[in-house]
């Protein structure tokens, strides 16, 4: 009478399921659901405004605006992978003094999807899909000798150009213990698209289509590698693409373009990015500001400071 009662509690299994009876308690342990997807993204605006009036230094009144989304989906079971991205961003700068006040800073939109089967642990056979284009009119700004104004002249638009990749081959992956990651994908199997749909850039054979033909394709090599959420330091992570195609008729001239993007987390609204971004085509002739056309790396560097939302 002075012990305390001893229950033992009953196990029953009904296919599978375990069930727990304690006196008239019954507990059932569900199994854990697996998750074979994994969803997000980042959005992210900055706005920077400068608003002079009768300033004894000089300048000009200006607003400049940058917007991007970043969007993932992620799928894994088995021996199964298939990783989805979609980045897309648009940037214009608006100054009072100016013939065409509103100018395009920032245009692009890459689409990639990588479907691959395991072959071991870190080496998988992959096929990957690329696509690349900008959204709206690409002009080049200039002023005619003897002239008080500015004129331009359309050198780009929407899929003109556009670049579509398809390619087959030996992809090596790897999750680090901080959840960054690392891919590398070797392809000897790549066909590489250039569409030019307006009509005046393809009459002029820009972008290396044939003059009068809408698009060009090649068969090639190519290397790709992507690196995801690497920590430089705390708050600060790092993510970079490298994209690598050679023709195999000119077997040695490379197609590059380089994505990288550093950002700097203030807190979980506010943060500081720098982005890079660095091509070169050996089939873009770059107009230059005497008139003259030549083949040029293509360079282009954004300092953002402002809104970022992870979801």
């Amino acid at each position: 009478m002075g012990q305390d009662r001893i229950i033992v509690p009953d196990t029953v299994l009904i296919n599978g399921d375990t069930l727990v009876m304690l006196g008239d308690s019954i507990l059932i342990e569900e199994p854990e659901k697996e998750i074979f997807w994994s969803t997000g993204g980042n959005y992210n605006l900055n706005i920077q405004q400068v608003t002079l009036s009768n300033w004894a230094a000089g300048g000009a009144s200006s607003f400049a605006l940058n917007s991007g989304v970043s969007l993932f989906a992620n799928y894994k079971k088995d021996k199964k992978v298939w990783d989805t991205q979609l980045n897309i961003n648009l940037g214009f700068n608006r100054q009072n003094d100016r013939s065409f006040e509103t100018r395009k800073t920032n245009d692009n939109f890459i689409f990639s999807s990588n479907y691959g089967r395991e072959l071991s642990e870190k080496y998988f056979l992959s096929t990957q899909l690329d696509a690349r284009t900008q959204l709206l009119t690409g002009y080049k700004y200039s002023r005619p000798a003897g002239s008080e104004s500015e004129i331009r002249t359309k050198i780009s638009d929407l899929l003109s150009p556009g670049y579509i990749q398809s390619s087959t081959g030996l992809n090596y992956r790897r999750t680090f213990e901080d959840k960054s990651s690392l891919s590398l994908i070797v392809s000897p199997f790549t066909g590489r698209f250039t569409i030019v749909l307006n009509d005046s850039l393809s009459n002029a054979g820009a972008f290396g289509v044939t003059p009068g033909e809408n698009v060009r394709a090649e068969a090639g090599m190519s290397f790709s590698t992507r690196i995801a959420d690497f920590i430089l330091m705390e708050n600060v992570t790092w993510r970079a693409n490298l994209n690598l195609f050679s023709n195999y008729e000119r077997f040695g001239n490379m197609v590059v373009n380089f994505n990288s993007d550093i950002r700097l987390k203030v807190n979980k609204y506010i943060s500081t990015r720098i982005e890079t971004v660095l091509i070169y085509d050996e089939e873009v002739f770059i107009k230059q500001d005497d008139g003259s056309s030549k083949q040029a790396v293509q360079f282009q560097n954004l300092i953002n400071f402002g809104v970022s939302l992870d979801f």
